[in-house]
């Protein structure tokens, strides 16, 4: 007898029919498999898109430098450990020890973290107003630490530093806040009630963390003025810039320097942190590693229903079908034909889950970055495939079961059933 055998493209349209004429049983079917893959889509674009900022931003900071501060992350404290709250602050004069003492180091700088209480910050001119703007005080040496790149006017100088001048290099965006005319550089204004001259607008700087780059908003004034003028905040941040290809050691000269001169007892853990930006994105990613996590999870439940559904339905539809079976099979086909034919129609369906998943994902980041411009997000290729070959692999895992007992089937009992 002669096999009757079907090609894969028939097959596939065999299948395609068979979900179109059920297609309102078929929606529902797959609910569940649109909603899983949707889910891990829409995660996975969103975080991308953020980590992607996120990394620029901390690159931006040097691959060479290393951050001594008081706290561990941000260095407000707000969510640091209490034991951290109650060290002893980092000081401007660790500088020239660390300069002098840790030959692995290049140069060094630091910065006044200015937090302010009570009423909002305001930057002002005649005209114009701004109360979204932050302030900074830098050392000049911070230009070599973490360079800067100036569109127009320049830098302050160690002169100007050293004799406390109250001169300012604008951030891109309080910049144009204030002087949209582009005619910053050698006009006065007034920031936390004390005028400053603008000396210089920075490029708008790289990446962002959770929306804009806040140094776009910031006034960087010299250390020292940032000290007279705020001498309640004790907040310093040091960065040193290791030289090529010894950062670590440079990281092991700073913490004995740090230890000894803070009188850390032997065996103690530093009374201080040092961070590098590449840790701090080692610790990024192990957070939304973790998010990813809890979304597939999620998602997995909705796979797992819509699995399940769709196992359902191929039983429904292989009763449904039993004689025309037995006609295939009476006619020559294989069992491996009638296996194929129903393991093609659960792909199909799963198929079509996981692209109706990927559509209305993107059609949510979509959405996000209409309603939210500033949230970073970037549909990665790898969860778009990811997330159809998973849909595939439920049709395949779970229409096994469905296509075997369809193939399983006695021809002549086939032929009998009504």
């Amino acid at each position: 007898m002669t096999s009757l055998t079907i090609s894969p493209v028939e097959n596939l349209r065999v299948a395609m029919s068979a979900v179109w004429t059920n297609r309102f049983r078929s929606f529902l079917t797959i609910i569940g498999i649109v909603i899983g893959i949707t889910t891990v889509v829409t995660v996975s674009s969103l975080l991308t898109g953020l980590r992607k900022g996120i990394v620029d931003f901390f690159q931006d900071f040097g691959p060479d430098n290393i951050f001594l501060n008081k706290v561990t992350g941000d260095p407000s404290g707000r969510f640091a450990r209490p034991k951290e709250l109650k060290r002893k602050p980092i000081l401007p004069e660790y500088l020239p020890l660390i300069k002098r003492f840790a030959p692995s180091v290049e140069e060094v700088s630091a910065q006044l973290f200015i937090m302010q209480s009570g009423a909002p910050l305001t930057a002002k001119v005649p005209g114009y107003e701004s109360d979204n703007v932050s302030i900074g005080g830098y050392t000049a040496t911070s230009f070599v630490t973490q360079p800067k790149e100036v569109v127009v006017g320049r830098l302050f100088t160690p002169d100007e530093e050293a004799r406390s001048a109250r001169v300012a290099v604008l951030g891109s965006s309080i910049a144009e806040a204030l002087f949209p005319a582009g005619d910053a550089v050698g006009k006065s204004f007034i920031v936390g009630g004390a005028e400053y001259l603008a000396i210089g607008v920075l490029a708008p700087a790289k990446g962002s963390f959770f929306g804009e780059n806040g140094l776009d908003r910031q006034v960087m004034i010299p250390f020292t003025t940032a000290r007279l003028r705020y001498p309640q905040s004790d907040i310093v941040i040091i960065c040193a810039k290791a030289r090529p290809g010894v950062r670590d050691q440079a990281m092991e000269e700073i913490r004995s320097i740090m230890r000894k001169v803070r009188h850390t007892p032997a065996g103690a853990e530093d009374d201080f942190a040092l961070s590098t930006a590449d840790q701090i994105i080692q610790n990024l990613d192990r957070i939304t590693g973790l998010v990813v996590l809890v979304s597939v999870a999620l998602s997995g439940l909705g796979l797992l229903v819509g699995g399940i559904g769709v196992m359902n339905i191929m039983l429904v539809s292989v009763t449904e079908r039993t004689r025309e079976i037995g006609i295939r099979k009476a006619m020559g086909a294989r069992r491996s034909d009638i296996v194929i034919q129903f393991l093609m129609e659960a792909i199909a369906l799963t198929g079509l889950g996981g692209i109706l998943g990927i559509i209305v994902s993107v059609t949510i980041t979509l959405l996000i970055s209409l309603i939210i411009p500033w949230l970073p997000k970037e549909v990665p290729v790898w969860a778009v495939l990811a997330g159809f070959s998973t849909s595939v692999m439920v049709g395949v895992f779970f229409g096994v079961w469905p296509a075997m007992k369809a193939a399983r089937l006695d021809p002549v009992e086939a032929l009998r059933y009504e």
